[in-house]
């Protein structure tokens, strides 16, 4: 084996691995550091998911983690590993573009919290990575600092807003990354790459110094290579932030002790209703053995029919375009050419929507999760759908600002399965189950009760147990990189 094989092998660790073998001294965390730095140098000319790199930053953080680790000092749990954010994330002194032109040149002054508790439990950051201009659209097109391409078949999407994070997540070099998820932007990218990626309940981890999308929506959490890395990250993140008063005062479990393997009593419901229309029939199939191998681990599988999901698609549109609108207005009248095309097409609307359909859409957020909960949850524990309902599309297939027509419904028909739980502010992680004709990731979705993320992760770990999507490596990992396919018809 080359030494450069074996750096470039300690860049398959799950996250938990690799925290585990710093803190007992197996490896180094500059070690894990060049390894991951190899597989950026390998893949990333042809996946574009970086926007800044820091290397000295990172360089010195990864000798003080083995300083500590030699010295014999506490350690958190995620000591000495190295890690890059969507860079819309707030750290004193460091860039953060937004993916977008108009915060090119932004130095905060301040850190998010996120990336604050992260860093307390021990992980370093070296790195921003790509997105969608200010969160803005779930296929990873970014016309400022290039689209993100898919590491299992390049000219396809990456799935957004968190486009980088799932890109180099599933090219292997970073362990974890945060993510937002305003309509689906961890969970689309996770199916996309073919990683794990939850959104919490809504206010379980604060989003201060998180760039703001939409007040009501937002979600901050994390995408890695396994429901147990994800859970190990949002242990970290999760709980109440005295600089987000929106944040719950509720205490954090421990979700690393609800992975037990163990679904005995579980019930599962794939929702028919709304999820699956227009479903490609291998994504179907997909999700479907997905759930027999969770019935091989004591769930109860059912078919569930989801009431109100009209309602739920129409209000959760007009918030999110109103409240993007609200936080933009000041460049919008200022700075308009320094947006996109269709992210202007996106948020002028949002100014002229009416203020009581904005107060409709909020007013009746909590009526119809009360009485969504009282009709599904009584039935299931856990609702299961594809992630994405089709597969995936080429970026050129989903350019809405060149596009032909129909290009506009190929893009929306992205975040059709993920929208939902953001009005609903419904736990959701989405976990790999398999791959399509084109060689490209099916993500499972499950969701659960507000605050139930320990059973959704519990549910995707079982399957990760009996499963081994989550672990496969894409081609631009294994050089030489092969040409990328063509688009099965």
């Amino acid at each position: 084996m080359s030494a450069e094989t074996a750096t470039t092998d300690l860049a398959t660790l799950s996250l938990a691995e690799a925290a585990a073998a710093v803190r007992t001294g197996a490896v180094t965390s500059r070690a894990l550091l060049d390894a991951c730095r190899a597989n950026r140098a390998r893949a990333n000319p042809a996946v574009n998911a970086t926007i800044w790199i820091d290397d000295p930053a990172a360089e010195a953080a990864a000798a003080a983690a083995d300083a500590a680790v030699a010295a014999g000092a506490p350690l958190g749990p995620l000591h000495g590993v190295p890690m890059a954010h969507k860079d819309m994330y707030y750290q004193a002194g460091r860039p953060c573009s937004c993916g977008s032109l108009i915060r090119k040149d932004f130095v905060p002054t301040t850190t998010a919290t996120a990336l604050a508790r992260l860093s307390a439990a021990g992980a370093y950051v070296w790195g921003g990575l790509n997105m969608a201009e200010f969160a803005q659209n779930p296929t990873g097109h970014n016309r400022h600092y290039g689209d993100c391409h898919n590491p299992w078949n390049l000219p396809f999407i990456t799935g957004g807003s968190s486009s980088g994070s799932g890109a180099a997540l599933a090219a292997r070099f970073t362990y974890a990354a945060l993510g937002s998820d305003t309509g689906g932007s961890i969970r689309l990218p996770a199916a996309a790459c073919g990683v794990t990626g939850i959104k919490p309940t809504q206010t379980r981890v604060s989003r201060f110094g998180a760039m703001p999308l939409s007040f009501s929506l937002d979600n901050v959490g994390p995408l890695a290579r396994t429901a147990r890395d994800c859970a190990l990250v949002l242990g970290a993140i999760a709980g109440h932030d005295p600089n987000d008063p929106t944040s719950a005062d509720l205490p954090v479990p421990d979700y690393t002790a609800a992975l037990t393997g163990d679904l005995r009593g579980v019930r599962i419901g794939l929702a028919e209703t709304y999820f699956l229309d227009g479903a490609d029939p291998d994504v179907v199939a997909a999700v479907e053995r997905a759930l027999e191998v969770l019935a091989g681990r004591g769930a109860t599988i059912s078919r569930i029919a989801l009431p109100l999901m009209n309602a739920v698609s129409a209000y959760g549109g007009i918030i999110s375009r109103v409240e993007a609108a609200t936080i933009h207005a000041e460049w919008l009248r200022t700075r308009p050419g320094h947006y996109s095309t269709h992210l202007s097409g996106r948020m002028y609307p949002g100014l002229a929507i009416p203020g009581a359909y904005y107060i409709e859409s909020l007013s009746r957020r909590g009526p119809i999760l009360r009485a969504f909960a009282g009709e599904v949850f009584g039935q299931v524990d856990l609702i299961a759908s594809p992630t994405i309902r089709t597969r995936l599309p080429t970026l050129a297939e989903t350019d809405i600002d060149h596009g032909p027509p129909g290009t506009e419904e190929r893009f929306l028909a992205v975040s059709a399965n993920t929208r939902p739980f953001n009005y609903l502010g419904l736990p959701a992680i989405s976990v790999p189950c398999g791959f399509d004709p084109n060689g490209l990731p099916i993500g499972l979705q499950l969701a659960g009760r507000p605050f139930a993320e320990a059973r959704v992760l519990a549910a995707g770990d079982a399957y990760q147990r009996d499963t081994d999507w989550h672990a496969r490596l894409p081609p631009v990992v294994a050089p030489p990189m092969p040409a990328a396919r063509e688009a099965t018809p």
